[in-house]
């Protein structure tokens, strides 16, 4: 069977220090996840899980996280994630950790279910607003929480049938 299934993890980093957001980085990210899976799972565990493993989509602004892997080997990645503390940029080292929020066959159900999760937390947000203002500009942000489409360029784009 030539298709390859593949599963989306979406996490978000969570760091106490705001300049952990700065240094979020392909790279960096992909090397902390790759550390963390041959602790927990040795060779082996890496090995199985380094193939088609890829940080599909990074926001540093918001922390979200994308990474793909084989349909096959998305346990033990999702198994190492937790044991992610910190991430390194420039011979410096930002302690944080990675909340996996979904796991998803396709990009598409990943981006659906962060419009709805960050559709709660706003809600979440409206309800402890102190005043007016604060009020307006979460509700404001709430009406702008949608999936748009958009013509891909490059011809990358991931098929629903999470085949290649």
């Amino acid at each position: 069977h030539t298709a390859l299934s593949r599963r989306y993890v979406l996490c978000e980093v969570v760091s106490e220090d705001p300049r952990c957001r700065q240094c979020i980085e392909d790279r960096a990210l992909g090397l902390a996840v790759r550390d963390a899976i041959a602790r927990v799972h040795g060779d082996y565990g890496l090995a199985c899980c380094s193939i088609s493993f890829t940080v599909k989509y990074l926001n540093a602004y918001t922390g979200t996280v994308l990474l793909r892997c084989r349909k096959d080997s998305y346990r033990l990645l999702c198994s190492a994630l937790p044991f992610v503390r910190h991430l390194e940029s420039r011979a410096q080292r930002y302690p944080c950790f990675l909340n996996t929020l979904h796991v998803g066959g396709t990009i598409r159900t990943c981006q659906k279910f962060l419009i709805q999760y960050n559709r709660i937390q706003l809600l979440r947000l409206l309800q402890n607003c102190t005043n007016e203002e604060e009020r307006q500009c979460i509700q404001k942000s709430l009406l702008s929480c949608s999936l748009t489409e958009e013509q891909s360029q490059s011809g990358d784009e991931e098929e629903d049938d999470g085949t290649e």
